[in-house]
């Protein structure tokens, strides 16, 4: 029998909580039903099991962390939007560090619910759209995309695992490479078809 109130959106969000808590690989499908004050085999009847869990928590961390980049971003351009859309994402991975695991962790995601979340669509299309106003253009788009996202992914998940030890703050070194990224994508290289390394 399935418990009253229990659906989908709850035993994700019980699940997102506990990933922000403990670490999303850590987390259990018992200690979800633990949470939720059920038994495990009421969970199944919502969720398939911990893999389908996971992608709904990175589905919904994804929406969520889109909103915080949409609504940071949103009447700017060039520096303004890029400083705006760096601090809202690492916000983010500082406040729900589970969740934002999930957003960068290869998981394997139902393709209808991927389908339905508007969340990574918009992401894309958010990051596109403040890189055009650098006027970027393909390839070089696709390329400057690749080095924020390498940028801020590599900043927060080495401030998160005690990596910047040095006196000189983090916070000081993140404003210096955000200073550094504007300077680079208003100077972005032109670029040659077929370049490799």
């Amino acid at each position: 029998m399935v418990r009253a109130g229990l659906t989908a959106e709850r035993v994700t969000i019980a699940g997102a909580e506990l990933a922000d808590e403990v670490g999303l690989d850590q987390v259990t499908m018992s200690q979800v039903a633990r949470r939720l004050g059920v038994k495990d085999a009421s969970l199944y009847s919502h969720v398939r099991g911990l893999e389908d869990l996971r992608g709904r928590i990175a589905l919904l961390a994804a929406d969520e962390k889109t909103i915080r980049i949409a609504e940071a971003t949103a009447g700017r351009a060039g520096r303004d939007a890029l400083i705006a859309f760096a601090n809202a994402w690492r916000e983010y991975a500082h406040q729900h560090p589970g969740r934002y695991t999930a957003t960068q962790t290869p998981i394997r995601i139902d393709p209808d619910l991927a389908a339905q979340a508007p969340g990574p669509r918009r992401a894309v299309e958010l990051t596109y759209g403040m890189l055009r106003g650098y006027g970027l253009t393909e390839p070089d788009l696709t390329d400057a995309v690749r080095l924020l996202r390498s940028t801020f992914h590599g900043f927060v998940a080495l401030e998160a695992a005690g990596g910047f030890a040095h006196e000189r703050s983090p916070q000081q070194s993140w404003v210096r490479a955000l200073d550094a990224l504007h300077a680079l994508l208003e100077h972005w290289p032109s670029s040659r078809e077929g370049d490799s390394a």
